[in-house]
């Protein structure tokens, strides 16, 4: 299997041009590439594949192999991928995903893609369709027992769901311990990825994510989203201004437009190497 290994802020995925190759097995592959002692180390797969209502698909899996609906981070460098491989030839592209059509747009630098603005849709915040587990339609700031311990919540779903909490200190967070309680609490019937949020000022937050199916990685596109839109909901950051996300890997600039009710996602996307994998022993 041939692949290029990409990665958005640190966040990394093995990407593969099925226009060219076929993969029987997607949750097995995924396994097997994201091992980072015996295979090409990295947050999971994804698939680049031929589309009838878009100009390529996005088929993601997680590095446990669970498929996934959305990746903010990793649909920038499908852009990116799809451009510098010939696959698409355009600056403003669309993609489909499980979470529906994305529209982005590609600054292009010597011939190849530097960065992406990716229109993410509109946020879901019905507690119902998330879903999370409540007696309100709405959960904004609202108390969650976390195996004892209180943390106060606010769902968002970017086309994956995410519980958002904000702390004085991220730094120091245990989130080994604490990510797999949200990630596997009842209240949430499908898993969550859970962002840690720590306020700067108004217009820049610093986060760390432990994503389901994955533990903590260096970045998370829609999580990033999803902590734009509660610190709004939150009156935590100004509203209709882009805010500048603090990642581990990296920063992104998130803009939610209450007016068009989208959110816009503008970040980098780099090739680390490609190559070659032999799968004959999965």
């Amino acid at each position: 299997m041939k692949f290029t290994k990409m990665q958005g802020i640190g966040n990394d995925y093995v990407y593969v041009n099925c226009f060219e190759e076929t993969i029987a097995d997607p949750s097995a592959v995924a396994k097997f590439v994201s091992d980072r002692h015996f295979g090409i180390g990295s947050d999971g797969l994804i698939l680049v594949k031929p589309s009838d209502v878009a100009d390529c698909e996005m088929d993601m899996y997680n590095l446990d192999g669970s498929q996934g609906a959305m990746c903010g981070n990793g649909i920038r460098c499908v852009a990116k991928f799809a451009y510098d491989h010939g696959i698409v030839h355009k600056k403003n592209i669309t993609v489909n995903t499980k979470s529906g059509i994305k529209y982005l747009d590609l600054d292009i630098k010597d011939g190849k893609v530097s960065s992406v603005k990716v229109n993410m849709g509109s946020p879901i915040l019905t507690a119902k369709m998330i879903p999370v587990v409540s007696d309100k339609e709405q959960v904004i700031n609202q108390p969650l027992d976390v195996n004892g311990t209180i943390w106060n919540i606010t769902a968002v779903s970017m086309g994956n769901p995410h519980a958002v909490t904000y702390m004085e200190d991220v730094n120091s967070l245990d989130i080994e311990k604490v990510g797999p309680m949200f990630e596997n609490h009842i209240n949430f019937p499908d898993r969550i990825n859970t962002e840690f949020v720590k306020v700067i000022d108004r217009r820049t937050l610093q986060m760390r994510v432990w994503e389901r199916g994955s533990g903590e990685t260096l970045a998370c596109g829609t999580g990033a989203c999803a902590v734009a839109v509660a610190s709004t909901l939150n009156g935590l950051v100004d509203e209709d201004v882009p805010i500048t996300v603090k990642l581990l890997g990296g920063d992104l600039q998130i803009l939610w437009n209450r007016q068009e009710n989208l959110v816009y996602m503008t970040g980098p996307a780099t090739t680390v190497f490609e190559g070659e994998i032999d799968l004959s022993s999965i």
